[in-house]
């Protein structure tokens, strides 16, 4: 994170091919559209321009990558089939973290996704083997974090941000924002996964990454009731060995239980390392307790551990079979070794290589020393992400999509809309030409109250984008940022028969030229508030008899949604509705 630059690397990328039993049919995304029995998952890490890479993520996410794959084939027994490749060098973006955080948890996912599929040309062309699947694992979270030491700093004060349960630690935290989605029309899918999700080795941690990336990205819903699932609650029980996919779940995409697969064919994967004492003391010697199952000889055991995250990974002991015999409890099939005593109050990352008789396994986890208060350590210095948060943008906590939510731009055959202008959809993205007056009409039933959320990118120097829309059967438009000779202005058309000018006026740059911006308008009986970015920029309260929609943009159906371009060639990566 703070290191001065990023290391190139010889390996190109990691190839994870599945071997596995034959299978009497291939697996199928949740919506039964796409085959699933080879899934290519394109691995990226991505670090925003202000920040430094990780000299060790290489190791981290080839981490992840052998974990997804051994989960993946235990519980697909071969029928589904991982194909993971790791991109041979840190993606950085155009964008600084500050720009990268402006806005909700959604916006900083498809700004991150559209970037790095723009830029890799993801999944262009017919030579895709497998079912395409973009796993995008970010060095920073949607709010400042330390994920590391697990604190906030607001109000001069540090506050814990995690989940600890009597000192064991699972990822968890409303300032990650990791999301996915499953692009049916694209046939790929996105998956982001925040720092907290990944870069420190929780309990859990690999079970996000599995959840995201693997989960909703063929379209898995999260199952009800909840349960212990990789699709639910795993990541709050411990990693993917403890973890499972239902069964209903796999045998809606294809997935039959073939007579004598076995639940795992890998034990080695099923070992667990787990700290003891789960909370120890500064000057307490820290030990690990290995689990491991029945007929597996284990024969040989490294351990490292950091105190930083971008800190040096120090050789704590290397044991072999002799050795081993010393201090393992052959009745419980535990195993103990000893890491090393701290003298300070300090999180650990620790990281356990095992040989067995049975193949190798690698198992990273954490682990905090806290002094007798129970404090959660603080850093000796103040980083980036503890910095007094200065953001004071409307934000979301990372939650599921409501159900509510619908992809307007999701099957829309564009030759079938009215039109003005030249319009085209290419890999989900609707593109307008540059001139003035472009409009393209959606169909879509609007509810009283409701929110309308469009993720757009001007391709020029930004100029009015619209979205026309209807309040208890009046139609109005929300125009944004529409240049007036030396000034800038944003405004409901028309209020009491007045455009662009009127009461709802607001003056100042809010679209920059190839930025992603998020545009949000809700609509009540009270009123419409319009938000650009996370910042509210229209808060009018009124009759539904007040608006109107001049002439220069009507459109046929007066119930129809509608798409308004003025002098920019604008680019439409998402567009929502969901009811209130």
């Amino acid at each position: 994170m703070l290191l001065t630059s990023c290391r190139v690397l010889v390996r190109a990328c990691v190839l994870l091919a599945l071997t596995s039993l034959s299978a009497a049919a291939g697996t199928k995304t949740w919506d039964g559209r796409h085959d699933t029995s080879m899934i290519d998952v394109k691995v990226v890490y991505f670090v925003p321009q202000d920040r430094n890479a990780l000299q060790d993520w290489r190791d981290r996410l080839d981490y992840y990558a052998e974990r997804l794959e051994r989960f993946h084939r235990r519980e697909f027994q071969g029928q589904s089939k991982l194909n993971i490749q790791v991109h041979p060098e840190p993606f950085v973006s155009n964008a600084t973290t500050q720009e990268l955080r402006r806005g909700d948890a959604n916006r900083i996912f498809f700004q991150t996704l559209s970037e790095v599929d723009q830029r890799l040309k993801f999944a262009r062309g017919d030579q895709q083997a497998g079912f395409p699947i973009l796993l995008v694992l970010s060095e920073i979270n949607h709010r400042p974090l330390d994920d590391f030491y697990r604190l906030i700093h607001i109000d001069g004060t540090f506050r814990f941000e995690g989940v600890d349960r009597n000192g064991l630690h699972f990822p968890g935290s409303s300032r990650g924002g990791a999301r996915a989605t499953y692009m049916a029309d694209r046939g790929i899918g996105w998956g982001l996964v925040s720092a907290d999700g990944w870069r420190v080795p929780y309990l859990g941690s690999e079970c996000v990454v599995y959840h995201e990336g693997l989960g909703h990205t063929v379209g898995l819903p999260h199952p009800e009731p909840g349960n212990g699932s990789v699709m639910s609650q795993g990541q709050y029980r411990g990693g993917l060995n403890l973890s499972w996919l239902d069964k209903d779940q796999k045998q809606r995409m294809g997935w039959k239980l073939s007579k004598g697969d076995a639940v795992s064919a890998d034990p080695a994967f099923e070992i667990r390392a787990l700290p003891f004492p789960q909370r120890p003391r500064p000057g307490q010697m820290v030990g690990l307790k290995l689990d491991v199952p029945e007929k597996v000889q284990v024969q040989g055991v490294r351990v490292r551990y950091q105190t930083a995250i971008d800190g040096p990974w120090i050789d704590a002991l290397t044991v072999n079979e002799p050795q081993l015999a010393k201090v393992a409890d052959k009745s419980s099939r535990t195993i103990n070794v000893k890491v090393a005593a701290f003298e300070r109050p300090t999180p650990v990352s620790y990281r356990v290589d095992i040989q067995t008789d049975k193949g190798e396994t690698e198992i990273w986890g954490y682990l905090q020393v806290r002094d007798a208060s129970n404090m959660a350590p603080r850093p000796g210095q103040l980083k980036s992400d503890l910095y007094e948060d200065q953001v004071t943008t409307v934000w979301q906590a990372d939650s599921p999509p409501p159900a509510t939510r619908i992809d307007l731009l999701e099957g829309l055959d564009i030759k079938k809309q009215f039109q003005r202008g030249e319009w085209e959809m290419k890999d989900g993205i609707l593109q307008s030409n540059k001139a003035f007056g472009v409009r393209l009409e959606i169909p879509a039933k609007l509810p009283e109250s409701y929110q309308i959320t469009a993720f757009v990118k001007p391709l020029d120097a930004a100029n009015g984008f619209l979205l026309g829309l209807n309040r208890s059967g009046h139609r109005f438009a929300s125009l944004v940022n529409y240049r007036a000779s030396d000034r800038t202005l944003s405004a409901l058309e028309n209020i009491d028969g007045q455009n662009v000018g009127n009461e709802t006026t607001y003056q100042g740059n809010l679209l920059r030229k190839d930025q992603l911006s998020q545009v949000v308008v809700k609509v009540s009986p009270e009123g419409v508030r319009v938000s650009v970015d996370g910042r509210q920029i229209i808060r009018w309260e009124g009759k539904p008899e007040q608006m109107s929609l001049g002439d220069y943009w009507s459109t046929p159906d007066a119930s129809a949604v509608f798409i308004g371009a003025y002098d920019c060639r604008y680019q439409i990566h998402r567009l929502t509705l969901e009811a209130n």
